[in-house]
């Protein structure tokens, strides 16, 4: 793999810190949901953004 330079570097940074935070958000919404479609949406959202991070994480590797 190439190596990336430090702007890129930077920009796979913060977009890996945005999807934690959604992840973790949605998670929070999930949990706080009293409607089990509502909190089921909410919980596949979060797993979309976990596989949003994981596969910018592998660009680390």
């Amino acid at each position: 793999m190439a190596q990336l330079s430090e702007k890129e570097l930077s920009a796979l940074k913060a977009l890996l810190s945005e999807e934690e935070l959604l992840v973790k958000k949605f998670q929070m919404l999930a949990e706080q949901a009293d409607n089990s479609e509502v909190k089921s949406k909410m919980l596949e959202i979060s797993k979309k953004h976990q596989n949003h991070f994981n596969m910018l994480y592998a660009k680390l590797s």
